[in-house]
This record gives structure tokens, sequence and C-alpha cells, in this order.
């Protein structure tokens, strides 16, 4: 990382340049003690006398803390500290699309330099209720579970929670992945995470090419741990540059739970008290502080929005913890995810029963939610009739096999394979065909075909009808008649 100043702040009076200077008094890992810097203020950018910059995290009468930015290994006790009396703010810009960068937005994948177009503080307040409108548009996810029954609203705080490697990231990435083409600018924030990791993420970008409409700010636990702490929000800053300037935003928290662990050493290196599980008293307010700035913004603020995934890692299926529970009070909906489903071969293995999405309904297209309001209870009644029936192969009613021959259909249409979203205009046809009873008939595999082979069948044969349900966002009787003529000669054309 390079170790120049953020931004040059130095203010000259006839050729003399104006700064406080303090000493570095103590180093404690990565936090600094330093003394003479009278007029600190929390959030307050300094820098120290080798190029490395610092963050002010508390101070008394005599002292300041400072957490440092970078690489701490070279500074000294007794080392100079200088004070320019600025926030720390940073460069934003359209030219971070397609990039790798660090917190600081300093570019981590050897390209050319980017030019910003202007720069914002780091740490500010969320946008009031009167700066905001009701959501009123679907954020297309690509997973069938998701935009069917639990929709997300473009400008909602979604929390993903589940036990580690349970697919918590690979919704999110397949998320990013479907706003292709939308017009969407989308954001991963890595914090803690291993380099190994993100260089995965990047490779499926770059596959799929989602690269150019998305930003990747590297926090990977090899980075000092400032930046770790600093990642979500530059993450976050970012994003309202374009949400300002009117266009949709999509960001990405890979995870909050590590955050609160680096937030964690750094308190307690602070001296701060800690409390419950050693967390200190205000990891509620750094996490809020945080959410609360997503949002739909009226028109006389440039009419954008920004929506937040954060993922939350938990411990065998405990949902008290202090970290998890924070969240889940401050988002708008979580999806819970499953180990024992995940191990079944359910995926994404999301829990019908603990998800919830709590105003993603008021922004789902009406054909989604027309096809889609009996989905959710269906599958749970199949779930309960298939415990009850799990050692009778004998003596079901009709009533009885019917339900459990439609509930293995909804398991077959919702069990997706990673990085490959599902866009709404086919999840309608699957959703159409599933209440007609059509599917009901066709064995796993005829399923799977269809699934497969349908989209293309209609495109050929209706080039307008993907084009006319996403203009209109309803079923027509018109393109009713399209997808039934459609479906049966599919049927006896195609299906083999």
């Amino acid at each position: 990382m390079s170790n120049t100043p953020i931004v040059d702040q130095k203010e000259t009076v006839a050729g003399f340049e104006i700064r406080e200077v303090g000493h570095v008094e103590a180093v404690r890992k990565f936090i600094v003690v330093a003394k003479g810097l009278p007029s600190c203020m929390n959030g307050q950018l300094v820098e120290f006398a080798n190029g490395v910059s610092g963050l002010v995290m508390g101070f008394t009468e005599e002292k300041v803390q400072i957490l440092v930015l970078g690489d701490a290994t070279h500074i000294r006790a007794g080392d100079e500290v200088y004070n320019k009396g600025k926030s720390l703010s940073l460069p934003v810009g359209e030219a971070f699309l397609g990039r790798v960068i660090n917190s600081l937005c300093q570019p981590q994948d050897g390209l050319e330099p980017i030019v910003a177009n202007d720069t914002l503080p780091v740490f500010r307040e969320a946008p009031g209720v009167m700066d905001r409108v009701p959501v009123k548009e679907t954020l297309e996810t690509g997973t069938l579970i998701l935009d069917a029954i639990i929709p997300i609203a473009k400008g909602q705080r979604q929390l993903l929670i589940g036990d580690r490697l349970t697919g918590k990231t690979t919704v999110a990435i397949d998320a990013i992945l479907n706003q292709k083409g939308k017009n969407v600018i989308c954001i991963y924030c890595c914090i803690g995470k291993p380099y190994s990791s993100l260089l995965k993420i990047l490779d499926i970008f770059n596959d799929k090419e989602a690269l150019s409409y998305t930003i990747i700010v590297s926090g990977v636990a090899s980075v000092s741990t400032g930046e770790q702490y600093l990642a979500p929000y530059t993450a976050c800053l970012l994003g309202e540059y374009f949400m300002q300037h009117g266009k949709d935003v999509l960001v990405v928290f890979d995870d909050l739970t590590k955050h609160a662990w680096i937030y964690r050493q750094i308190s307690l290196l602070l001296e701060r008290a800690p409390g419950r599980e050693a967390y200190p008293g205000d990891i509620f307010y750094i996490h809020s502080q945080l959410v609360e700035r997503a949002g739909f913004m009226k028109p006389e603020l440039g009419g954008g929005s920004m929506t937040f995934l954060p993922i939350v890692e938990i411990l065998q299926g405990d949902v008290t913890g202090y970290i998890s529970t924070n969240l889940i009070s401050m988002t708008d909906g979580q999806l819970y995810f499953s180990t024992a489903l995940f191990n079944k071969g359910f995926k994404p293995s999301i829990d019908f029963g603990l998800s919830v999405s709590r105003i993603g309904n008021k922004a789902q297209w009406p054909v989604m939610k027309q096809l889609s309001k009996s989905l959710r209870l269906d599958y749970l009644q199949y779930k309960e009739l298939l415990q009850m029936t799990q050692l009778r192969t004998t003596g079901l009613s009709k009533e009885a096999e019917s339900k459990l021959k439609r509930g293995e259909v909804i398991n077959q249409l919702i069990v997706q394979e990673k990085n490959k979203p599902v866009s709404i205009e086919e999840q309608t046809i699957y959703l159409y065909a599933l209440n007609k009873g059509i599917l009901d008939k066709l064995s796993n595999g005829q399923i799977r075909q269809f699934c497969q082979e349908i989209l293309p069948f209609i495109a050929k044969r209706h080039p307008q009808f993907c084009s006319k349900i996403r203009e209109s966002k309803e079923l027509s009787e018109d393109l009713k008649q399209e997808l039934e003529d459609s479906l049966k000669a599919f049927l006896t054309e195609a299906l083999r």
C-alpha cells in the first residue's frame, strides 16, 4: 500500500506551513498514543512523520488516541505527528467502476491511478426521514426464492445470516451478477476475509463480465486493522456518490461479524470498558450509523437508491448473539441460511420459517405477487407432510400424494446452481407453469430440461414476450395466451 498522504491539506502563510505538531508517546500494536495535539477531534485525519495516515479515535485533555491506517511497525515513540485540522475525506467518482481499491480509495489492481470527480467525508449523518420516499422498485436478485417469496426492494437493508459455508456470499454475489444491464452500480466490500477468497470472487466477476459496473473495496485480513475497520464506510461513501447522482446502488458487506471483531480489538487497545461478549458499548452505534445510510431518496435529492446486503456469520445456528441481534433489529428483514438444509443439498439453503422481508412485498412485480402468493404455504405444508409420511409407503390419500408431488416440483424449481441467476421473466414462466399444474406431470429430469430450454423456446416463437412482461410487470390476457400456446407446444415438440 502506498504511504503517501490521502489528501494534501497544507495551509501556507507567507511561505510557512501551518500545522499542529505532536509527538508519539506510546505504540500499542495499531493504536498510537500521542501528546501535543490539543485541538484534535474524533474522526480527524493526522499524519505521522513517515507519511502513514491515522484516524483520531479518542482523546483526553493531554493525550490523543490514534488508529493507524497503514503499517504501524515503523512508528516509534518520539516521532512527530501532524494535525491538519481536517476530517477524513476520500475521493469518489465514476472512474472507480471496475477497480479494486483499499479503504483509502487507493488502487490495488496494479492499473493506472484513479482520477476522482469529488471528495466526500467518510463519516456523515444518514439522510433523514423527510429526505426519503417509500420503496417502489424491486431489486432483482436472480434467486427464485428471494424474488418470488422473500422479495427485496431497492433501498432496503436485508441481512444475510447463517453459519459459515452455507452460501451467504454466493447469494450476494448472484445478486450482483444479476444486475448486468439493469443500470445498478454494485459495490462488494470484503472485510477480514482471506485474500484468496477475494481473488475467487474477482475471477467470477471477470468471467461473468460484471466488473464493469462493480467496485471492489478490499479490507482483507492481510491489511492493517485500521483499513479493515474503515472498509465498510468507504464502500458506503462510494455508494452515496452514485446515489446522489440518481443511480441505484447495491452494496454487499462481507461480513460485519469480522468488522465487529476488528472494532472489539480496537476498543480493548483503547482501554474502553468491555461489555456483553467483550464488545464495547458503542458497537450498536458503529453499525447503525452505517446501515441507516441506505434508502430511496426523493427526486429533489437525486432520486437514487442504495440497497445493503450485510452478511453476518453465526455459530451453530445461534441467532441470539450480540452482533446478530443488533443487526437483525436495525435491518428490514433477514435471510436465514440453514446448515441442515445445505447439507441436504437444498441450495440456496434459505429457511422459509426464519426468513422475512418486511417491506419488499410493496415493491414486488404484480405478476410475481399474484403467481407466488401461495408458494411459501404450499412448500411449508409439503415439508410437514413429508415428515409425517417418511415411514409410510402405502395408504396415502390422493390429496396427500398430489401435495407431495407439488412440493417436489417446487423443490426442483427453487434449488439453483450458484452463479447462474434467473431473470424475473423466466421465473414468471416457471411459476405460471407450476400454478397451471403442468409441471406436476413431469419427472425431475423433465423439469430440469424445462427450466433450461423453455425461455429460448418461447423467445423463438414470441420474441417480444419477455420485453412486454418487463414493461408492464403483469400478465395480460394476450401474454397469457402466448405463454399457454408456447407451453403446449413445448410439451409436445421439445420435451423428451
